[in-house]
């Protein structure tokens, strides 16, 4: 890549837009060496050019790299841009903060009743005598986080500081901070069996679709509670409401689904015990900053001829 001319301008695709403030993301290059410019589908591009963008578009395969700012990436044609030349990366690797946080607040949440006392709330109705063996405190509860990427080492992390017993599933056997034991994936069963809750952080590939189905639920305790911050197809959604609605599993927190937006008519919404939010894991008001961080990591990498942070085709 070091033979091909260096980046004279970083265009911006209006598609931003859809996921992050446009105009705050383009500010956030005030420091790079090149101009940055706002662009729409009338714009033409060459070797000379970087363009971050939302979404895929073909006028990109001309141009000198392709970044998605999301971490998921189906939308891009990689066979076009390997074809092309244009290397293509994405944003993944940057949100173990965020999805993190967003899981440990699915625990906290499920465990103390939080989310059944907002519900209480908005009824006016104090819920003065709750079950009194239903809240519980986090600590010293096992979690057994299902893939130590990115999104799992940052649950892990949080969920040790907050006094939980850590176990993970991984391929790898190399210590992750924070994880008392590690399994591996072909152990599924005997790592989720004992742990009260599952958080599911694994990337969706062939392998993973539907790698939790009624057997992984039968397996879980339950009083167990199922997360997913990774992705919806992960987790088999009619098997999900079947062990909800006999009591296989106590609840879950969802933030992915197999269909999005969630129809309104899915069960899903009607169990007092599942949390769900609307696949937004990422969503802080620095979020624009954190891949405006990363898209001047691979920009810089691009400019001295180095291998490309996620590069992905």
């Amino acid at each position: 890549m070091s033979d091909r001319p260096s980046l004279e301008r970083l265009c911006i695709h209006e598609t931003v837009d859809e996921k992050i403030p446009i105009e705050a993301f383009a500010d956030a290059f005030s420091d790079l060496d090149v101009p940055v410019e706002i662009v729409g589908d009338d714009e033409t591009f060459n070797e000379t050019d970087a363009v971050a963008s939302f979404r895929p578009r073909e006028a990109f395969l001309e141009a000198g790299w392709t970044h998605c700012i999301r971490a998921g990436y189906d939308e891009f044609d990689t066979d076009a841009h390997e074809e092309a030349g244009v290397p293509l990366t994405n944003s993944t690797g940057i949100h173990d903060t965020t999805v993190g946080e967003l899981a440990v607040g699915y625990m906290v949440s499920l465990a103390r009743m939080l989310h059944i006392y907002r519900d209480h709330q908005t009824e006016n109705d104090w819920l003065a005598d709750p079950e009194y063996d239903r809240p519980f405190t986090v600590e010293n509860e096992r979690v057994c986080v299902v893939g130590l990427g990115t999104l799992g080492e940052g649950v892990a992390k949080r969920a040790d500081a907050l006094g939980m017993e850590v176990v993970g599933v991984r391929r790898s056997d190399d210590p992750v901070p924070g994880v008392s034991k590690l399994y591996d994936p072909d152990d599924l069963h005997e790592a989720i069996a004992d742990a009260r809750f599952v958080v599911i952080a694994v990337p969706h590939t062939p392998d993973t679709e539907g790698m939790f189905s009624a057997p992984e639920f039968e397996r879980m305790r339950d009083d167990a509670y199922l997360i997913n911050i990774a992705r919806g197809p992960i987790a088999d959604e009619d098997d999900l409401i079947e062990a909800l609605e006999s009591g296989t599993i106590a609840g879950a927190g969802l933030d992915v689904f197999e269909t999005e937006p969630l129809p309104e008519d899915n069960p899903l919404w009607d169990f007092e015990e599942v949390i769900i939010s609307p696949h937004r894991g990422s969503a802080t008001n620095r979020y624009h900053l954190d891949i405006a961080e990363l898209v001047k990591e691979i920009f810089a990498q691009y400019q001295a001829g180095e291998d490309l942070r996620n590069r992905v085709a």
